[in-house]
């Protein structure tokens, strides 16, 4: 089963507890804090293997949750790091963030990887916490949360030269003739409902790959017929061959297919547009194909045009002499601009808290913001002293004085997520 597209959760591994803990040995009085720190979560990292086409093993899973740190313990033991979670995918797949739309990674090459979720790092012990104002701390961390976002993963695939054109113009039984593909051939309209890719080796040693991609009908760009399923893999084609049925087969206008085709090219994308194109006239041995040959080239002075009867194997040799040679002239280019890159985006935030505070009907107070959230699911609120650093990080953050200016009176309820605090002046 093809897949070129899949959208899933993904949540990091959750770090380790660190631990409050003191030693406890005959004959050492004051032994001190010695509670370890929590091991680090997992990592969620998504990985090239060469050997993958499709996305199809990600299609069922909804979810992908990595494991948390290993507590720390008493005794200075540090919890064990939890092992990263790798994700398998093929050549050619982009991770993109459902929230904003930013592209977080495109992985092209075999062995790239990346991790798109940073696991939580363990939570300290109190032997951490330990200074010489305050030599035996009674507090310690829960772990960090994992980062948790959804990812949509596309599948476009890696292909020097892009087979373009209506159905049943011919494109898979060239790619079948040229390479080793095997693609499925038949008389009827959308044989091909998903890309093949072909690996086409010429005399002189040179080589390329070649991609039979889905044929277009009119209003693809807006998800006709097989619609992006064809656009979103020409994308990484650095050359378009369009594949036309010059032999008016089934009745066919050459002029008009072309048409058709560049405008739905030109509608989907500038960038795709803008690539080298080359024609590709098949069905050559048919008697009207002569006649609608000159009537082409007078509507299409400009464009270069290869003649083929891929039934007779009449023109492949050249064909693909030529395609190779202008392979050679076309510098690779990112398919993305930088501004659609998350690593490009630089957010700057002047003067802005790092919190918003809101009052709903009831008259509770509304606390959101990732770092205050964070703080409170680290917090172990069974324990006074980390209680009492809570209260501290909040006032540090000005969030005190900020309920105050709105108008916070002593008693008013106070919401972090699920959590209630009582305001006190």
């Amino acid at each position: 089963m093809f897949i070129d597209e899949v959208t899933i959760k993904l949540i990091a591994g959750k770090g380790g507890d660190g631990c409050t803990s003191f030693r406890r040995e005959k004959f050492v009085p004051l032994g001190g804090p010695d509670g370890g720190n929590g091991g680090k979560g997992s990592d969620i990292i998504f990985k090239v293997e060469k050997g993958l086409k499709t996305l199809v093993d990600l299609k069922y899973a909804k979810i992908i949750k990595g494991t948390k740190g290993v507590n720390g313990k008493g005794s200075n033991k540090h919890g064990a790091n939890a092992d990263n979670i790798i994700i398998k995918v093929p050549e050619g797949t982009t991770l993109i963030d459902d929230e904003t739309g930013l592209v977080i990674c495109d992985l092209v090459n075999d062995g790239d990887e990346f991790v798109v979720c940073h696991g939580g790092r363990g939570g300290r012990g109190n032997k951490a916490f330990a200074t010489q104002e305050e030599p035996a701390p009674k507090m310690s961390e829960y772990g960090e949360p994992g980062e948790e976002r959804i990812v949509k993963c596309e599948l476009k695939v890696l292909a020097d030269v892009g087979l373009v054109g209506m159905p049943s113009v011919g494109k898979s039984t060239i790619l079948s003739l040229i390479s080793g593909a095997n693609p499925k051939i038949a008389s009827y309209h959308f044989t091909t409902l998903s890309p093949n890719l072909g690996v086409v080796k010429l005399k002189d040693n040179r080589s390329f790959v070649m991609a039979d991609l889905p044929g277009l009908i009119e209003g693809a760009s807006e998800g006709a017929g097989l619609g992006e399923k064809f656009l979103k893999h020409a994308m990484r084609t650095k050359l378009i061959a369009h594949v036309i049925d010059m032999g008016s087969f089934e009745g066919r206008n050459p002029i008009e297919d072309y048409k058709v085709i560049r405008k739905e090219i030109e509608s989907y994308n500038d960038k795709l547009a803008k690539k080298k194109e080359i024609i590709i006239a098949n069905k050559m041995d048919l008697p009207d194909a002569l006649d609608n040959l000159e009537k082409f080239k007078k509507e299409y002075p400009d464009k270069e045009i290869i003649l083929l009867s891929a039934i007779n194997n009449d023109g492949l040799d050249k064909m693909i002499v030529r395609l190779a040679d202008l392979l050679e002239t076309i510098e690779e280019e990112p398919i993305y601009e930088d501004e659609k890159l998350e690593s490009h985006v630089i957010y700057k935030f002047k003067n802005e808290k790092p919190y918003t505070i809101s009052r709903d009907d009831s008259g509770v107070w509304i606390l959101k913001g990732a770092e205050i959230e964070k703080l409170l699911k680290m917090t172990k609120f069974q324990e006074d002293e980390s209680v009492q650093r809570f209260a501290r990080k909040l006032r540090g953050m000005g969030v005190d004085d900020e309920l105050e200016r709105l108008g916070a009176q002593k008693g008013d309820d106070v919401q972090i997520l699920d959590f209630m605090f009582t305001f006190k002046e």
